[in-house]
């Protein structure tokens, strides 16, 4: 038996999986405590995809900003917003791009719950810091462009979807398929 098999075997006996994982519960009974590290590791890996695309394009795009003739004309405060903009991308970037190298740096060392776990906590840091990377980029655009205090109302408008999309919604859910469960179990 594996180190990875060992960790998830007892892992699988101390808790409930999906009390404290992201993942769901395992559709069938027969899913072995490896089998569900590497649906795990695999569901990590797609969701990694996605966010690492996207983070990717919005901090190019930020990246390119400065060196537009407008930039310069920009008040300190937008150089500020700019600044703290770029930076919230490039820490965004950092945490959503970790999970491969540390894939590259643990691969072969039977580590996988550890990676997984690792991962799904750097997803979780890198999505908050991609909301406020997006908020910003949005304040710095619309304050270019609204009029007024109407750009602090509109991001602060869309901050507080992203909110609601991103983290009320999975909780909730997550909550109620808790109460589901426990009414079964009842």
């Amino acid at each position: 038996m594996t180190i990875t098999e060992q960790s998830a075997e007892t892992e699988a006996a101390e808790a409930p999986c999906c009390g404290r994982h992201d993942s769901p519960p395992a559709t069938s009974d027969d899913e072995t405590p490896r089998e569900r590290v590497n649906r795990r590791w695999n569901e990590v890996l797609q969701e990694t995809r996605v966010a690492q695309t996207g983070v990717q394009i919005l901090f190019g795009f930020l990246l390119s900003v400065a060196f537009t003739p407008l930039f310069r004309e920009l008040e300190t405060l937008d150089k500020g917003i700019y600044v703290t903009t770029v930076v919230l991308g490039a820490s965004a970037t950092g945490s959503l791009i970790a999970p491969v190298s540390i894939h590259r740096f643990l691969s072969g060392q039977r580590m996988k719950d550890e990676l997984v776990e690792a991962a799904s906590r750097l997803m979780m840091f890198g999505m908050v810091l991609l909301a406020l990377t997006i908020g910003c980029t949005l304040l710095l655009i619309l304050r270019f462009v609204v009029p007024g205090v109407l750009a602090e109302v509109l991001v602060g408008g869309v901050m507080l979807w992203f909110g609601l999309c991103w983290y009320l919604l999975p909780l909730r859910l997550r909550r109620r398929a808790e109460r589901r469960a426990r009414t079964q179990d009842a």
